[in-house]
């Protein structure tokens, strides 16, 4: 099962051509189950351009499968972890965001389709993180 992240929605929308937006095609195109997180869909609709740009995307996500922490204290906490153990061996990450996205994933065992170097970057203190990238 994957994990959509943001940024391959946002070069999906912008028609940009990449393995990430390629490997979405070919899950959507295939029907291959997949989800998002609360934190994914806020930073979809928030991109929107237009009310009408914003009813479409509300429209189409808030049917689709949502991940959430399995314990919100416990995946905060983790996710903070990550972003700790990050910073102590040297890795910037730029988003928080990006370490409580990586954590749902590693709690649910989903593949994480990206196209963001800060997961590259996480998963060398995670290992458990599956990415397709």
């Amino acid at each position: 099962m994957y994990l959509v992240d943001t940024s391959v929605w946002i070069d999906y929308f912008k028609e940009v051509t990449n393995h990430a937006t390629k490997k979405l095609i070919s899950i959507l195109d295939r029907r291959d189950p997949f989800g998002i997180t609360s934190v994914i869909y806020q930073e979809i609709l928030q991109g929107a351009a237009s009310e009408k740009d914003f009813t479409q995307l509300k429209t189409y996500f808030s049917t689709q499968l949502f991940f959430e922490p399995q314990d919100a204290i416990l995946t905060y906490e983790a996710a903070a972890k990550l972003l700790y153990l990050c910073r102590k061996k040297g890795i910037t990450i730029r988003s928080t965001i990006d370490c409580f996205i990586a954590q749902i994933a590693i709690e649910n065992n989903l593949v994480l389709l990206h196209n963001d170097k800060d997961y590259k970057q996480i998963q060398t203190i995670a290992p458990k993180l599956s990415l397709v990238d």
